[in-house]
């Protein structure tokens, strides 16, 4: 059986980002919802739900007390462009719209305890 993680010696954390979890790992980048933060700021997250500091787990309750992942904000960017078809059968209905979500492009520089 194939594991599902690429490489468990690494360490990783499972962090609340405005109401969505994201798995995060140090020196990789997360695109996440926009974030009211400029660019080249530092940025922290506090609400980590699980940590894995190879193969050591830690699960909070809800969060895993003292621990922390900060980050550097690099850049805001815009999504591919989402269409949203609506129609009604017989009735000569249709309509077009479409949106780009907004996102932020954060490093993630470290993960401590």
């Amino acid at each position: 059986m194939q594991s599902i993680f690429k490489n468990p010696a690494t360490m990783y954390a499972i962090v609340d980002i405005a109401g969505k979890q994201y798995k995060v790992e140090k020196d990789k980048y997360l695109y996440t919802d926009h974030l009211q933060v400029a660019a080249g700021e530092a940025v922290s997250f506090d609400k980590i739900l699980l940590l894995d500091d190879n193969g050591k787990v830690s699960v909070g309750v809800p969060t895993v007390a003292g621990a922390k992942v900060s980050g550097k904000v690099l850049e805001h960017v815009r999504g591919d462009k989402v269409l949203v078809f609506k129609k009604k059968r017989r009735k000569g209905y249709r309509k077009l719209n479409g949106h780009r979500q907004d996102y932020t492009k954060v490093l993630i520089e470290n993960i401590s305890k």
